[in-house]
């Protein structure tokens, strides 16, 4: 009788830990992509006259972030529910595992944000 009161508990804890990681992926992504919209404008618009236009945030930056927002909060998760068994202690882990990494990518990645030099403010 009590294998029969577990089977669900662990399917419920599956499902909810799967529905978890979901959120917290989603989560990850959307976050990222709030930190690396706006300090990936000035490539995307490129400045005065399109001068320093690189759209290689786009096809090579962006996917990167958002594939470490996605992945960092699962991993770390799934890391701590496996030495832990808890699964608030993982969601917390994740959840400051994800802001450490958007810190992390708002210290170190800095796209050009200046046009060249000698494009002052003028006369």
């Amino acid at each position: 009788m009590s294998a029969r009161t577990e089977a669900p508990a662990t399917s419920t804890q599956s499902r909810t830990g799967g529905g978890a990681g979901c959120l917290l992926a989603a989560l990850g992504v959307t976050t990222s992509a709030l930190v690396w919209a706006p300090r990936a404008a000035f490539s995307i618009n490129g400045g005065f006259e399109g001068h320093a236009r690189d759209l290689g945030v786009l096809y090579v930056d962006l996917p990167l972030i958002l594939l470490g927002g996605a992945l960092t909060p699962l991993l770390v998760r799934r890391l701590v529910m496996r030495w832990t068994h808890r699964p608030w202690v993982a969601t917390l882990a994740a959840a400051a595992a994800l802001a450490l990494g958007l810190w992390g990518l708002s210290e170190w990645w800095t796209p050009r944000q200046q046009p060249d030099a000698g494009y002052g403010p003028g006369i």
